[in-house]
């Protein structure tokens, strides 16, 4: 009887012990630094869609609008600003019209993501980055951080600061 009690102790221990190390090791993979770091956070093409969008003109875009959780929650809860380590991606594609969907449909109106062309990553940190309005900008292409203009992004944001400086509204 001892035996049993001693077992179910252990496993119990053992499933609360690795309960929370998988607790901590999804809030590691919001960490900011790594982000600004260049390397990619792990596991963020599984964060929740936050809205798509389409970018005519020279970009001629779709995009993806992922967050993590904070920023998820945040967005459902129509909570501004938005809380420090919230974070945001915009993945982009080329915008290419879908020869093969085209035919199905018998005529020009189907449109597609083509080739990736960047991920954006805006992090919110009011203590890092107050000059900005609490967020960092960070870019990637081919998977590689590239170099932003983080003024330059900041003030194409301006105009929405009533938004805590975030162009997308959540599309539930």
């Amino acid at each position: 009887m001892k035996l049993i009690q001693a077992i179910v102790v252990t496993a119990t221990a053992v499933i609360s012990l690795g309960g929370a190390m998988l607790s901590w090791a999804a809030d590691e993979s919001y960490d900011s630094t790594s982000v600004f770091g260049g390397n990619l956070p792990s596991g963020y093409r599984d964060w929740k869609l936050i809205s798509v969008a389409h970018e005519e003109g020279k970009l001629n875009d779709i995009r993806a609008i992922l967050g993590n959780d904070i920023a998820v929650k945040a967005y459902r809860e129509g909570k501004l600003p938005f809380p420090d380590g919230a974070i945001i991606a915009r993945i982009a594609w080329s915008y290419v019209p879908s020869e093969e969907n085209n035919r199905a449909f018998g005529r020009a109106q189907s449109f597609v993501a083509g080739t990736p062309t960047n991920v954006q990553f805006m992090v919110k940190n009011s203590h890092d980055y107050a000059s900005t309005g609490g967020w960092g900008y960070t870019q990637f292409s081919g998977g590689k951080s590239t170099h932003v203009d983080v003024q330059a992004c900041y003030g194409c944001h301006v105009p929405v600061k009533d938004r805590d400086f975030l162009f997308t509204r959540y599309s539930p």
